[in-house]
């Protein structure tokens, strides 16, 4: 079967970076189904995993967290799926990815795939949909039921993948005040499209740009963008027995003791933790990801593709990578189809 995959770990304009390969098709077992993979989309893990290092692969590595596609096979204990299921997902990180015309994937990290939306518009949805799900309401402990409505959200990095989702997340289901990160018109515009109630500049101190707006603490931090470079803002902005979330990781440590007066908290969001750890909740995204898909079914939440590159090949994936490597992408880049 085709598929793009890197033999060396290379900056992206390197043709070598990302190269069409042929690999051998997988066969489902257990609770794995096997995806006709239909359209993929490109984060930024997918950059971090290819980044430049002293390393070689043997054998062709497939990168890749996001897909939607039809179910052509299952494992002999998968019961979710049948074959002919239309199905989207992120995928596990430790095992080969979406950059495949076929995928194996545990049905517990699968869900429907919204009928409303064509594959290309669904590859954009899973991985920043299960992140942002998981960063709200269970990290941060908001409730998805609007029990919560009224309080006040940062989220930063509001244009980008997950906080796209975030922010429709926060405001359609959570009901909560939500003020978004961005720098640009074109930003700007597109997280107050999606919900964002006001918007203000990450690239200032951003306790200052909150104050600037009558709001200088929140109740709840989502932090998409440099954990490290807003640390002290967000030590600064967080209310009093307040919660912050990152999903950046740190390069340098940072002082947690700037939170212990405020009695305020820290935590992180990876969302392939259930599937790298084999946790027994591991169907929660499986659950998640239909729930995402009935809201958008029912108009409550909106797609974020924002670019479709036609097909799926190595020149057209190095473009994508490129593209989120610049790291003022807004919403998500899709690529789609097979030659």
């Amino acid at each position: 079967m085709k598929a793009v995959g890197l033999y060396q770990y290379l900056p992206i304009e390197n043709e070598q970076s990302l190269v069409d390969v042929q690999i051998d098709r997988p066969n489902p077992k257990g609770k794995d189904l096997l995806v006709s993979v239909r359209a993929i989309s490109v984060n930024p893990v997918d950059t971090k995993v290819r980044a430049p290092k002293n390393e070689t692969e043997t054998a062709p590595r497939i990168l890749g967290w996001d897909a939607a596609g039809e179910v052509i096979a299952v494992g002999t204990e998968a019961e979710s799926f049948a074959v002919g299921d239309q199905v989207f997902y992120a995928g596990d990180i430790t095992r080969p990815g979406s950059n495949s015309e076929y995928q194996l994937v545990d049905e517990r990290i699968v869900g429907k795939k919204p009928t409303s939306l064509s594959f290309d518009e669904t590859a954009a949805l899973p991985l920043t949909a299960i992140t942002a799900w998981e960063g709200l309401f269970e990290r941060l402990g908001i409730s998805p039921r609007g029990e919560d409505a009224g309080n006040s959200i940062l989220i930063i990095g509001g244009a980008g993948g997950v906080g796209s989702m975030a922010i429709q997340l926060a405001k359609k289901l959570a009901k909560l005040n939500v003020v978004a990160t961005a720098s640009r018109p074109e930003s700007i515009a597109w997280v107050k499209k999606l919900g964002a109630d006001q918007v203000v500049n990450h690239r200032n101190a951003l306790d200052q740009e909150l104050s600037s707006i009558g709001m200088p603490q929140v109740d709840y931090i989502f932090c998409l963008n440099d954990t490290t470079q807003h640390w002290s803002a967000m030590a600064n902005a967080i209310a009093p027995q307040g919660h912050i979330c990152s999903i950046v990781e740190t390069p340098e440590p940072v002082e947690l003791d700037v939170l212990k007066s405020k009695s305020a908290t820290f935590v992180w969001e990876f969302m392939f933790t259930r599937s790298m750890y084999q946790t027994a909740d591991m169907i929660e995204q499986q659950r998640l990801l239909n729930a995402i898909a009935d809201l958008i079914d029912q108009g409550e939440l909106v797609t974020t593709v924002n670019d479709v590159i036609r097909p799926i090949n190595a020149a057209n994936l190095r473009k994508a990578h490129a593209a989120v490597e610049q790291g003022n992408s807004i919403g998500k880049v899709v690529l789609a189809g097979w030659e």
